[in-house]
């Protein structure tokens, strides 16, 4: 059994605690919430120990969950990694790059699991559809929310295209060659509203919309290649996969064709919606981090991941600054 410890209990806190004592496996010892009110409340509900403090918790267990306010991920992180404890750590993985950064050399030395909580990539609408997105060419992505005052405390940026640009960066095999951005505050002292257009390398394009002052929720991504269109519905958990290919003799008449004129022949579209599995992606996450601990193999989102996700994400808060100067 892997012993594990949960650092915050707040709203995504508690959803850990509660998942994490379904988890063959892991034995939640206890947690540490820095709320002496809300930590009696949550230990009473979930029959659970609530610590006293940060090291008391971390001596008793093997592993640690954290799922503290960004600004606090790196210091929770480096008292764990100073006893060798294996990390689950929630996005965005630091408050600052150069936290992530020192993050990934005490990790190196310490040989230890650190996964970080980038949970769409579990989304089962994107991993029904993950294989067939191969060197994308074009991708669009609108992630808008309803407004909630929880997490306005950061630019909608962090808060929810970080999710956009891990998948995105998941699937483009290349480095990124340039950023635009912008971005407008609405309701709240950062942006709430967002877009990014970041090119690659390899000619990739990504087109990255995020708001949190919607009249509706939407969490859609189109993946654009050869002879291919691969769409994500992660809300609704539904996704499409179109195919294009050479006609060869007689086309079907029943078929979706384009004659693409001048000789050229023509193409047939088919349309495939893959078979979802529905599931609890944070609860398959945490069991990713436990079967990487047991098994000793590499997490599905590392912390090199968080790290490009998080560069990222400040890459284009820079340039959304820039384009505010010029404009005033």
């Amino acid at each position: 059994m892997v012993k594990i410890g949960v650092l915050g209990a707040g709203h995504l806190g508690k959803i850990h605690i509660k998942l994490l004592k379904e988890i063959e496996g892991f034995e939640l010892i206890g947690f540490y919430d820095s709320e002496k009110e809300n930590a009696e409340k949550v230990s009473a509900e979930y029959g659970i120990k609530a610590f006293d403090n940060v090291y008391e918790l971390i001596d008793n267990v093997d592993a640690i969950d954290i799922v503290t306010p960004t600004i606090s991920h790196y210091d929770c992180a480096v008292d764990a990694l100073k006893k060798g404890r294996h990390i689950f750590i929630e996005k965005p993985v630091t408050n600052t790059l150069e936290e992530a950064e020192q993050l990934i050399k005490l990790v190196n030395e310490a040989e230890v699991k650190v996964q970080v909580g980038h949970v769409e990539r579990f989304n089962p609408a994107f991993t029904a559809t993950k294989d067939n997105i191969e060197n994308p060419m074009f991708i669009e992505t609108h992630r808008l929310a309803m407004f909630n005052p929880r997490g306005t405390d950061v630019p909608v940026v962090l808060d929810l295209m970080i999710h956009d640009l891990d998948i995105v960066l998941s699937v483009v095999k290349s480095n990124i060659k340039k950023i635009s951005a912008g971005g407008v505050a609405v309701v709240s002292d950062t942006p709430d509203i967002a877009n990014a257009r970041i090119e690659f390398d390899n000619g990739c394009v990504a087109n990255l919309t995020a708001s949190r002052i919607s009249m509706k929720n939407m969490r859609k991504s189109r993946f654009f290649q050869r002879d291919a269109y691969i769409s994500v519905d992660f809300l609704e958990k539904v996704s499409e996969i179109v195919q294009i290919k050479d006609v060869e003799g007689e086309p079907d008449p029943l078929a979706v064709n384009i004659d693409l004129g001048e000789g050229k022949g023509m193409k047939e579209f088919s349309f495939d919606k893959p078979k979802i599995e529905q599931n609890n992606a944070i609860l398959d996450e945490l069991t990713c981090f436990y079967k990487s601990i047991a098994n000793n193999t590499t997490p599905a989102v590392t912390l090199e991941d968080g790290y490009r996700a998080l560069q990222a994400a400040h890459m284009i808060l820079e340039k959304m600054k820039f384009a505010e100067k010029q404009i005033n």
